[in-house]
C-alpha cells in the first residue's frame, strides 16, 4: 500500500495494525494536511456484521466533537476497499507508554481527567464505548490523550443527539446482552456476565485503566481468560497503595469506588468521577485539601499539616455594623496578601475560608480540615477614625497561641498594622524575611485611608454588575483617585466598570475612551499588577477581542490565583471565543478561588450548556443554587443574584420559586436592561412567552438592543416568530453582541 495513492490520499507509512486492519500515515492532496487512514481488511470487508461495526465506530466518533478523542474527518470506500480518514497524531498508545512503567501521580490524574471528560462527552449523547483500554487510548506528544476506536460503541437510542449522525439504534449482536464485547482484563462485572451496558460500564473499565498505569500491573490477573474472568466477578483488587505506598490514600478511594462490581456502588456517572479526579489533582498541586467549593462541610477527611501554612480566618466584626464588613473582609483579604509575599508561609485563599465566616471554629477543626499548622484569628471595631483591631497565631496542633497582638490606631495607619503584623508572624515563625519581602510588605496601595476605603466599597458594588450598582461603584472609584491621584488600584477599578458598563448598558465610545485613560493612568508609573491587567483585558472583551482578553488573564492569574474577577472574565472571553471545553477544564481552580465573587459561575454554567453536557450542568444548577442562597443571606437586595437564581430554579422545575425570585429581582430593579433580559429568558424557561415578550421589549426600550445576542440565545428561542420580537430583532439585524 505504501507509494499507492487511493482516492485523493497518497499512502507514505503504516502506522500500526490491529484485529480489525492496518492505519496509515497519508497526504489529502485536495487539502494538502497529514491524516489517518484505517483500512479494514479485504477479508473483514465481507462481513456484514464486521463491516456495520467498522462504520459505527466512523459515526459514533465523528459525531463527537471534543478534544481528547481522535476526531474522523470522514469514511469512504474506494472500489471494494473501505477507510476511515482520522486525525493524524504524534506521540505513543498508552498502551506502549505502560511498558516503561508506572506514570508519575500529576500525569495519572491529568490523564485520567482528560479520559473521563471524553467519555462524559459520548455519555451525554448516549455513546458508551464499551472497549476502553490503554490500546485505545493515545497520549500526544504534548501529554493530551485522546480516545480511539469505537467499534464496539453501544448508542442509546433515548439520548442520541438529534443533530447528529449517530443511528438512533442499532440491535445485532454486538449491542445485545448476552455478547461478551471488548478486551477481557478491561471488562466491568457485566459484560463480563453477557449482560446489558451503560455508561457506568466505561468508568469500570477507566478504573482498571487508572490502576494500571498508577501501579504498572492490572487488577484483575489471570493466566487464561476463564481466570481474569472469575478475578473481575469475584476478587476484589489490591488496593493500589499497597503496590505502591507514595500514591495518594484519596487516589486509591477513587479507583476503588470505580471497580465496584455492583454498578449501583460504582460512581454513577463520568462527571462524578472527573470530579473526584480534579478535585484530588487540585489537592495535590496546592498542597491542601478544599473540600466542596463555596462552603464547609464538617464531613471533610483530615488533611495532613503543612509546616508554616497558615488560614487567615475573616475576622470579627465588633462594630456590629453592616456597612464594616467590605473594611472587615478587605483587611482580612489583606493581611492574607501581605503574608503571600513571605516565601516560606504558605497561606490559603479566599474559598478555603470563606466558609468559616462568622461560625464558631476551633484552631484545631480548621487544622485539620485545611492541614493548616496555624490559623490567625482576630477582630476589628471601627469608632469614627479609630480602629482596633485584634490578632493572635494560633497553634492547630495544640491550640495555644505562638503569638497575639492589639492594634489601636487612626484608621490611617491600616496598612502598617497589616505590614506589622505579618512582620511579627514570620518573627514568631523564626522566619528572616529577606530585603526583597521587607520591601514588598512596606508598599502600600494608597497613603489616603479615604481613598482606600472608597475603592473597597466601589469594589464590593461592581461585583453586582447591575446599571445602579455599577454607576454607585464608579462613584465610588472616583472619588478614590480624587483623593489619590496616584491610587493604580481605584484608576483600574474604574476603568474595570467603565469597560463593562459599555459592554452591557451603553454602546458609547465615551465609556471605552474613559476605561482606556483609566488603564494607562493606572499603569503610568510602571505598575502591572494583575489588577491592572484585568482591567486591560476588561476593554479587550468590551471590544470584541476576545482572545486578547484570554491572553492578558492567564498570566494575571498564574500570579494572583485569588484576583477578583478574574475567572469570570476569563471564563466570559473563552465563551465568547467558542472555547467551551477550556471552561469546563479550569471549573474547579475557578471555583477554588471565586471567593464571594459569584459572577464565577456563569461563563461555567454556559459553557455546560453548550458542551450539551446535561448531566454535569444539573449537577452545577445545585451547586450554583447553595452559592446564591447563601449570599442573598447577606446582601438581599441584589437583584442579579435573584434573577440568576429564578433561572436555576425553573430548570429544576421550581415554578412557584423562580416566580418568586423573578418578581423580587424586577421590584428591586424594575428599570435595569441587564436584569430585564434576563428575567425574559427566565420566562421563556418557565414557558410563559407573554411576561418574556413584555420584560424583553422594556429591556429594548431602556437601551439593551444587541439585537445579534437575542437571536442567538437558545433561551429566547419560542419568541421566534412573535410579531414584536421580529419588529424589535430582525433576522438581518447583524448589531454587535
Amino acid at each position: 500500500m505504501i507509494g499507492k495513492t487511493i482516492s485523493h490520499y497518497h499512502i507514505t507509512s503504516q502506522l500500526g495494525e490491529g484485529g480489525m486492519g492496518v492505519v496509515y500515515e497519508a497526504e489529502d492532496v485536495n487539502l494538502g494536511r497529514r491524516v489517518a487512514l484505517k483500512f479494514l481488511s479485504p477479508s473483514m470487508a465481507n462481513d456484514a456484521n464486521l463491516l456495520q461495526r467498522f462504520q459505527r465506530e466512523a459515526r459514533a466518533a465523528s459525531s463527537l466533537n471534543h478534544p481528547n478523542i481522535c476526531t474522523i474527518h470522514g469514511i469512504e470506500q474506494d472500489e471494494d476497499q473501505h477507510f476511515i480518514i482520522m486525525e493524524l497524531l504524534d506521540g505513543e498508545s498508552l498502551a506502549d507508554r505502560i511498558r516503561r512503567g508506572p506514570i508519575d501521580i500529576d500525569s495519572v490524574l491529568s490523564l485520567g481527567v482528560q479520559i473521563v471528560d471524553a467519555l462524559e462527552s459520548a455519555h451525554s449523547k448516549g455513546i458508551v464505548h464499551r472497549d476502553l483500554k490503554p490500546a485505545n487510548i493515545f497520549v500526544t506528544s504534548r501529554g493530551q490523550a485522546k480516545i480511539l476506536d469505537f467499534g464496539l460503541a453501544k448508542i442509546d437510542r433515548q439520548k442520541t443527539d438529534a443533530t447528529s449522525n449517530v443511528p438512533t439504534a442499532i440491535a445485532d449482536e454486538l449491542t445485545s446482552a448476552g455478547a461478551t464485547m471488548g478486551t477481557v482484563a478491561y471488562m466491568s462485572p457485566e459484560q463480563a456476565r453477557g449482560e446489558v451496558t451503560d455508561t457506568r460500564t466505561d468508568l469500570f473499565s477507566v478504573g482498571t485503566v487508572l490502576y494500571q498505569i498508577a501501579t504498572g500491573v492490572l487488577p484483575f490477573q489471570g493466566e487464561t481468560s476463564a481466570m481474569v474472568f472469575d478475578a473481575i466477578l469475584n476478587r476484589e483488587s489490591v488496593p493500589v497503595t499497597q503496590i505502591n505506598p507514595s500514591l495518594p490514600v484519596e487516589l486509591s478511594r477513587i479507583i476503588g469506588q470505580a471497580l465496584e462490581k455492583d454498578r449501583d456502588l460504582r460512581y454513577q456517572s463520568a462527571t462524578d468521577l472527573k470530579t473526584a479526579l480534579k478535585r484530588l489533582k487540585r489537592d495535590l498541586d496546592s498542597g491542601r485539601h478544599s473540600g466542596e467549593t463555596f462552603s464547609i462541610h464538617s464531613t471533610r477527611a483530615p488533611q495532613a499539616i503543612h509546616e508554616h501554612s497558615i488560614a487567615v480566618l475573616y475576622f470579627e466584626n465588633l462594630s456590629g455594623m453592616k456597612e464594616d464588613e467590605y473594611l472587615r473582609d478587605g483587611i482580612t483579604e489583606d493581611i492574607t496578601t501581605e503574608l503571600s509575599k513571605i516565601k516560606r508561609v504558605k497561606t490559603f485563599s479566599r474559598a478555603m475560608v470563606l466558609g468559616y465566616r462568622d461560625k464558631p471554629v476551633t484552631a484545631g477543626q480548621v487544622g485539620n480540615e485545611l492541614g493548616a499548622s496555624y490559623v490567625l484569628t482576630g477582630s476589628l471595631r471601627r469608632a469614627g477614625n479609630r480602629l482596633r483591631i485584634n490578632a493572635q497565631l494560633v497553634d492547630t496542633t495544640t491550640d495555644f497561641p505562638l503569638w497575639s497582638e492589639r492594634y489601636d490606631r487612626e484608621m490611617a495607619d491600616v496598612f502598617e498594622v497589616q505590614d506589622e503584623i505579618a512582620s511579627k508572624i514570620a518573627a514568631a515563625l523564626r522566619i528572616t524575611l529577606s530585603p526583597q519581602e521587607q520591601q514588598a510588605l512596606a508598599a502600600k496601595p494608597t497613603e489616603n485611608l479615604q481613598a482606600y476605603d472608597l475603592y473597597l466599597r466601589g469594589r464590593n458594588y461592581a461585583r453586582r454588575v447591575g446599571r445602579q450598582d455599577m454607576q454607585v461603584a464608579l462613584q465610588m472609584y472616583e472619588n478614590a483617585v480624587a483623593l489619590d491621584e496616584g491610587f493604580s488600584l481605584a484608576h483600574a477599578g474604574l476603568a474595570n466598570v467603565c469597560a463593562q458598563f459599555y459592554y452591557h448598558y451603553e454602546r458609547k465610545p465615551q465609556w471605552i475612551e474613559r476605561a482606556i485613560s483609566a488603564t494607562q493612568k493606572a499603569s503610568s508609573n510602571g505598575n502591572d499588577a494583575p489588577e491592572i491587567k484585568l482591567a486591560e483585558a476588561w476593554v479587550d472583551f468590551a471590544e470584541g477581542r476576545y482572545e486578547n482578553a484570554v491572553d492578558k488573564m492567564r498570566p494575571a492569574l498564574a500570579r494572583d490565583p485569588d484576583l477578583d474577577g478574574g475567572y469570570y472574565l476569563l471564563g466570559r472571553a473563552l465563551f465568547e471565543a467558542g472555547r467551551y471545553q477550556e471552561i469546563a477544564d479550569l471549573m474547579e481552580d475557578a471555583l477554588a478561588h471565586a471567593g464571594e465573587n459569584y459572577n464565577t459561575t456563569i461563563p461555567i454554567h454556559n459553557a455546560l450548556g453548550a458542551l450539551g453536557k446535561k448531566d454535569a450542568l444539573m449537577n452545577f444548577t445545585h451547586r450554583e443554587i447553595a452559592v446564591f442562597e447563601e449570599h442573598l443571606k447577606k446582601v438581599p437586595e441584589d437583584a442579579r443574584v435573584r434573577v440568576l437564581l429564578a433561572s436555576d430554579y425553573a430548570m429544576q422545575g421550581r415554578l412557584d420559586d423562580a416566580k418568586r425570585e423573578l418578581d423580587m429581582a424586577i421590584l428591586l430593579r424594575p428599570d435595569d436592561t441587564m436584569i430585564l433580559y434576563n428575567a425574559a429568558c427566565c420566562f421563556c424557561a418557565m414557558n410563559n412567552a407573554k411576561d418574556a415578550m413584555n420584560a424583553l421589549k422594556k429591556s429594548w426600550e431602556g437601551g439593551n438592543r444587541h439585537s445579534a445576542w437575542a437571536r442567538q440565545d437558545p433561551d429566547l428561542a419560542i419568541l421566534h416568530g412573535d410579531p414584536e420580537f421580529e419588529r424589535l430583532y430582525p433576522p438581518a439585524d447583524t448589531a454587535s453582541a
